[in-house]
This record gives structure tokens, sequence and C-alpha cells, in this order.
């Protein structure tokens, strides 16, 4: 059983199965505010089932979720988004078509109190929320250093620049904690490095908590504070990034001989 004691997320003993088989199985986890853990394992390992749990894609056979202390298993994924918890996708899942500032206010309006009938008929109340998300939406990419490219397509923008536009809309539903699913994903190496430092600038500039899924084990080991390790949907190490590099399960399971490049 995951131990609550002062964590802002909390997985107690979950599992998942697809077809009768076991995806992800008894898994604890808790996650601290302020955080910055590393998600890893091998292709199928369950890391993304994970994700998947957290945010209420899937819905465990047994085992709760905790979110700030409140059981939020089984809730709907847009009830999570807005109780705190924002996600990125492993596939990015931008407007193409839309430029920066639209793909952000998209996520801004889940924050929208008014009514579709209001935003039909352009009510005053919708009006006025309208202005005040697309304020809040500027001041985002402003802060994140987007604001220049605020009316560029998204799907004109280098791939590692989407990777951005796609962090900022989860920031747009004001979330406490942000799960990031191998936001480097097709980067090269150059472009991961701006990638770690906007990471780890967005988690100071907006006071988050951040869980990430990531391959590119130069970028976990270099921001990560703690690393838990999947195989097979079973936890088999955690501990600092020193520990996981010399410890045999992972190394056997995973990391293999890349484990002497960051010794």
């Amino acid at each position: 059983m995951a131990s609550q004691n002062g964590a802002i997320l909390a997985l107690d003993s979950v599992s998942v199965s697809f077809g009768g088989l076991l995806a992800v199985s008894d898994f604890d986890f808790t996650l601290g505010k302020g955080e910055l853990v590393g998600l890893i394992g091998p292709n199928g390992a369950g890391k993304t089932t994970v994700f998947n749990i957290i945010t209420g894609q899937y819905e465990p056979v047994r085992g709760k979720v905790f979110f700030r202390g409140q059981d939020i298993t089984g809730w709907r994924p847009d009830r999570v988004t807005c109780a705190g918890i924002a996600r990125t996708f492993q596939n990015m899942r931008l407007f193409e078509g839309l430029t920066v500032l639209d793909n952000v206010l998209v996520s801004r309006h889940s924050k929208l109190r008014s009514s579709m009938f209001a935003a039909a008929l352009n009510l005053p109340g919708y009006v006025r929320e309208e202005r005040v998300a697309k304020t809040k939406a500027m001041e985002l990419l402003d802060r994140v250093g987007l604001m220049d490219l605020a009316h560029t397509e998204a799907g004109s923008l280098p791939y590692g620049q989407q990777r951005r536009v796609e962090i900022a809309r989860a920031l747009a539903a004001d979330p406490e904690v942000l799960l990031l699913d191998e936001p480097a994903a097709g980067m090269n190496p150059e472009e991961t490095a701006r990638l770690m430092e906007f990471i780890c600038g967005v988690r100071d500039e907006f006071g988050l908590t951040i869980l990430l899924i990531e391959h590119d084990m130069k970028l976990v080991m270099g921001i990560c504070e703690r690393i838990r390790v999947i195989d097979y949907g079973i936890s088999i190490a955690e501990g600092t990034p020193e520990e996981i590099q010399g410890n045999p399960k992972v190394i056997s399971a995973y990391l293999g001989e890349e484990a002497c490049e960051y010794a």
C-alpha cells in the first residue's frame, strides 16, 4: 500500500488488465508536491497505461488513485483535468491548422463557466469570459517564451517548438500536476537540451509537480530527482539517478550498456 503522507498524487495497488492479461499489476506510487520524477522502462512496460489510469482513460480493476487525498478513481478525464492534473501525449495532438494562441485557448475554454447557448448567442457574460481567457493565454505564452509565435500556425513550427506548444496547452488548464509522455520523442540532441531547460523552468515558474515518461536517458538522468522503473507492468526499482544507474535489475531489464554512459 502506498503511503499518502505528503503526497499530492498516490496510486494504491492499482491493476489494469486487457483481455485477461495484466498490463499493470499492484502498482504503488506516490508523488510529492514539487517533485520532478521519471517513469522509465522498456516499450510495452505499462508506463503510458499508468498515465491513463491517473487521468481517467482507464479504470483499474483494483486499487485506487488519490489526488490531494481525494479518491479520483474512475473519474472522467475532463473532471481529472479540472481537478488539477494535465498531460501531454506521446503522439502530439495539436490542432495544426490553428494558431499557437488558439491551441492554448482550446484548453483555457475548459475553465469557462458560460454555457454553449451563451457562446452561440455571444452573450455579454461569454464575451467577458472569452476576453479574460485570451488575456490569460497570452500571458501564459509570454511566460513560456512563445509570445512571438502566438499567431503562427502550430503545424508550421519546428518539431521542438510544437512540443513546447503542447506543454503550454497543458499548462493552460492551470494544473498542479503535469504528466509528460515522452516529450523528447523525435528530437535531436540540441532540441532535447533546450527541452530539459524548458521543463525545469516551467516547473519552477508555475510551481508544478511533474511526472514524465521518457526513453532519452540523458534527459531523465539530467533533470529527474527520483526515478521509478517498471517492467511488464510491475515496479522493479526506484531511486535517485545514481542509484538507478547502478541497479543490476534495471541494467538487465532496460539500461544495459547505456548505464555506463551516465555513471
